[in-house]
């Protein structure tokens, strides 16, 4: 059977092993999960709804699971979404550039490490912030369309272990600058900020043995270069009803 395409979702499903696996090929996931959670406050309304575009297998949920929202998952692939419903969020099978959700209906819209996998930026951000509420936050990170982002992430990533093969089309990288002006189109003020992950955490991650039980290994750091991967955070316009 031919290997699948670059960007292909249905990686997803051959890699479904590794979403929870202690010093797994998702390992660095877990710290950009961890890294989104910081940036959701606690619910400020009963019945909140904290919509997961894009949710995998449910990393985010440790992170937000005491902060008072519903957690509302939604991803194409039905491996991911069994274990985000093992972890308490409410699954939904949905493309992130067709969201099957209510305009304004969430009071936190989260996007982790999806819009570098979209053929189609202009239609997500559009539905990112379609189901947003007046008031609302929108939290998400991505990948750099850089030169340095595409070599960290796809020529050095891929042959070092650090990011699986294939997963990524570095084609489909995000510029910081288009996405502020999309997110913005929709009444979003987008402020960016660069990740890195902790160095020690590489080291102990892709050198020494790592046993069941294991917590994340390391985390992300926040750094003035948006060059490689990137983290956003914008309220839309308008007030909470």
């Amino acid at each position: 059977m031919p290997p699948l395409p670059r960007n292909d979702p249905r990686q997803y499903d051959d890699l479904a092993g590794e979403w929870w696996r202690p010093g797994g090929g998702f390992e660095i996931l877990h710290w950009l999960a961890r890294a989104r959670g910081a940036l959701v406050p606690p619910a400020q309304r009963p019945a909140a709804i904290l919509v997961d575009a894009g949710c995998g297998g449910g990393l985010l949920a440790p992170h937000v699971e005491r902060l008072g929202y519903r957690h509302v998952g939604v991803d194409l692939r039905r491996a991911g979404l069994e274990q985000s419903a093992a972890r308490g969020v409410t699954p939904v099978t949905g493309d992130i550039t067709a969201l099957p959700l209510a305009d304004g209906s969430a009071d936190v819209v989260v996007a982790g490490e999806i819009l570098e996998h979209v053929t189609d930026l202009q239609a997500a951000v559009a539905e990112l912030c379609r189901v947003l509420r007046p008031g609302g936050l929108l939290v998400l990170d991505t990948v750099n369309g850089t030169r340095t982002g595409r070599f960290l992430t796809v020529t050095l990533g891929e042959r070092f272990g650090v990011a699986p093969v294939g997963l990524h089309d570095p084609d489909l990288f995000v510029d910081p600058g288009e996405l502020t002006m999309e997110c913005a189109k929709h009444g979003v003020k987008l402020l960016v900020r660069g990740l890195r992950p902790s160095v020690v955490g590489l080291i102990r991650w892709l050198f020494l043995p790592t046993g069941p039980g294991a917590g994340p290994l390391g985390r992300m750091i926040p750094t003035r270069s948006t060059a490689v991967v990137y983290q956003g955070m914008g309220r839309k316009q308008g007030e909470m009803a």
